[in-house]
């Protein structure tokens, strides 16, 4: 009879253990889900909207009420009167981010390089060893909205030649519009070609036409 009642009583007990792991889990479950899963992104979406809004909802770019791009999205501009981006393996699409994914040793890349270098130098009256490395390598996001000031600044002469305006005037636009370095530390002085473009525009818009 004893042995009857501790095996009763064990089970009992083990089935309370078990239902009390279960409850435990899917209590568990519960919190993570809507605590992390919702709570937690929520609060993230209301802190970026209340502190960033601009940042939060992609720093777009609107000209008369349109959307006409992102300052953290390259757009393709072959224009000579343009200041041109870096070259793009995705074709400049946000959907389809991506780097070229060739080795440095392949010799088609090598190839690609040195033909887009060369292209480079001929459009901007330079030599090619001038060039500055952005102008003509891919960035891994296909993306990179900005280029170095010096990237840039090769394509001052260029520019001031097919809109007809001086020189100087394209220089001093290109001035305002070069950031610093990061806190002044990281990576090197450079400017968002969209911007910088809008800026070009609505300058010639107003003086240089």
């Amino acid at each position: 009879m004893t042995a009857i009642t501790t095996a009763t009583t064990h089970g009992t007990f083990t089935a309370q253990c078990r239902t009390s792991i279960v409850r435990g889990a899917i209590a568990l479950t519960f919190i993570t889900l809507s605590g992390f899963g919702f709570l937690y992104s929520l609060a993230g979406v209301g802190i970026g909207q209340a502190l960033f809004p601009h940042t939060a909802n992609g720093s777009l770019i609107e000209r008369d009420g349109k959307v006409i791009g992102s300052a953290l999205v390259a757009q393709p501009f072959i224009s000579d009167m343009y200041f041109h981006p870096r070259p793009s393996a995705s074709n400049y699409d946000p959907t389809a981010l991506a780097g070229s994914n060739q080795a440095r040793t392949n010799p088609d890349l090598r190839k690609r390089l040195e033909d887009t270098r060369a292209a480079i130098a001929q459009r901007e009256g330079v030599d090619r060893l001038s060039v500055p490395g952005d102008l003509f390598t891919q960035s891994g996001a296909g993306i990179d909205p900005h280029i170095t000031a010096a990237s840039a600044a090769i394509q001052v002469d260029r520019i001031a030649r097919a809109r007809g305006v001086p020189r100087d005037e394209i220089a001093n636009l290109l001035a305002q519009h070069t950031e610093a370095k990061q806190w002044g530390v990281f990576g090197q002085p450079r400017v968002n070609v969209l911007q910088l473009n809008l800026a070009l525009d609505a300058v010639g818009t107003k003086t240089l036409r």
